[in-house]
C-alpha cells in the first residue's frame, strides 16, 4: 500500500494540471493529506468511485506520455553518472542543470 501511495503521489505530481480541480481535491487528500475515505465523504460525495476513477486516469497518463517512468530512468542514470566520475566537473556541472529541469535537486 505504501508503493502505490508513493506511485499514485509522483504520477500526481506530473499529471496534476491534466485532472479537474475536483479529482485534484480527491487524490490530494487521499493520498498526500492522508485523510479516510470517511473524513473525505463527509465533504464529497462518492468518493470512493472518484479516486479510482482518478487512478485509472493517472495510470492511463502514464501510459501514454511516460514522463514518471522517464524521469525514474533519468534519475538512475544521473546518479550512475555520479557515482561513476565523481571527479569530472563539467559533467557533475551538466547533471545538475538536467536534476534542476527534473526538479530532483
Amino acid at each position: 500500500e505504501i508503493e502505490k501511495t508513493n506511485r499514485m503521489n509522483a504520477l500526481f505530481e506530473f499529471y496534476a494540471a491534466l485532472l479537474t480541480d475536483k479529482q485534484m481535491n480527491y487524490i490530494e487528500l487521499y493520498y498526500a493529506d492522508d485523510y479516510s475515505l470517511a473524513e473525505i465523504a463527509e465533504e464529497v460525495a462518492a468518493v470512493y468511485d472518484n479516486i479510482k476513477r482518478t487512478e485509472k486516469i493517472l495510470e492511463a497518463y502514464e501510459m501514454k506520455l511516460h514522463m514518471y517512468s522517464d524521469y525514474i530512468v533519468r534519475s538512475q542514470i544521473f546518479d550512475d553518472i555520479m557515482k561513476k566520475y565523481p571527479d569530472d566537473s563539467y559533467l557533475q556541472e551538466q547533471i545538475a542543470v538536467l536534476s534542476s529541469i527534473d526538479n530532483r535537486d
